[in-house]
């Protein structure tokens, strides 16, 4: 089997069917399997699945889980099923454009020092399929990213890839990459984690072969509209940041920028809901050893204390 593609599913009646609609069409000179995992959906997800493996029983896998377990088990189940000596991650709620799957494909397979590949991928309105903006090349930390990227790229400048996106090597270790002490984000320890065990690059395809869909129930959208769960994310971060340290040994400077960064980003973050006094107690924390990510970082630091001024001149 040369590619699995994983896709984790939870209530997701409303998309999944087009999402499955856009990875059987495909067209590949390769053999590829797609495994869904539906993780006790409330909603009709779960039969929506099945009737696609029932029309492409030879293509689509089905886990349906009796209990929610959550989505970190879920990508578990997904990677223990797996066969392929590729994987690709696919969001239920995503769409694979025509060529995604060979796209990477090809360019793994003619790239030995490539760990992981990801493309292009243009955000789009769920509700009026309107285009938004591509996701890559609007990241924030765009111009710190090279076309060949390493796992210290992650730890520095946060997740500059999209998650559906995302196509990487089989290796030894795929369980450990999915660890137990993240309560929110998931993605990016994932990516750290994969990265620091392939040891190799990790690509962009310019070319936009997938398209990430923009709604209100998204786990991305639920983080944004809650602090807690925000400041949840940024401890799951930090801890992601730690982890890669002690396992893949990575340079404790590069380690303390990241946080540093990852501190810095959620104070922002803060700034723009105008809640000060979070906005305060983060920024003057991502500096506490005297260390600024970059200029924007400095400036946010002097201008603290006049945060209208501030979001003028970050243009917040």
């Amino acid at each position: 089997m040369k590619l699995s593609v994983i896709v984790p599913v939870y209530n997701l009646e409303q998309f999944i069917g087009q999402c499955l609609e856009s990875l059987v069409n495909q067209e590949v000179n390769f053999k590829y399997e797609i495994i869904v995992c539906d993780d006790a959906s409330t909603d009709n997800s779960a039969n929506i699945i099945q009737e696609y493996e029932n029309i492409y029983p030879s293509l689509i896998k089905s886990v349906l889980k009796k209990s929610n377990q959550g989505l970190a088990e879920n990508i578990r189940t997904l990677l223990t099923l797996a066969e392929g000596s590729y994987i690709a991650y696919m969001d239920g709620d995503d769409l694979a454009l025509p060529g995604k799957l060979q796209t990477q494909v090809n360019y793994l397979d003619s790239h030995s020092t490539c760990s992981m590949v990801y493309h292009e991928s243009d955000m789009f309105d769920s509700e009026t399929n309107q285009s938004i903006r591509p996701y890559s090349d609007s990241f924030y930390n765009n111009k710190h990213i090279p076309q060949s990227a390493n796992v210290n790229h992650l730890i520095l400048y946060g997740t500059f890839l999209q998650a559906s996106s995302v196509m990487f090597r089989r290796h030894d270790h795929l369980l450990d990459t999915v660890p137990d002490f993240c309560k929110i984000i998931l993605d990016y320890p994932f990516y750290i984690l994969n990265a620091g065990y392939l040891k190799g690059s990790i690509d962009f395809i310019e070319t936009v072969l997938g398209r990430y869909r923009i709604h209100n129930q998204s786990f991305g959208a639920q983080t944004a509209r809650s602090v807690e769960r925000r400041m949840q994310s940024l401890a799951d971060i930090c801890e992601a940041c730690v982890r890669a340290r002690e396992t893949f040994g990575i340079e404790e400077e590069i380690i303390t920028r990241g946080i540093n960064h990852h501190k810095f980003a959620a104070a922002l973050y803060f700034l723009r809901r105008g809640k000060h006094e979070l906005f305060l107690e983060l920024i003057e924390d991502s500096v506490a050893d005297g260390k600024f990510f970059d200029e924007r970082h400095f400036t946010a630091y002097e201008q603290r204390k006049n945060p209208d001024k501030l979001k003028q001149e970050l243009q917040l």
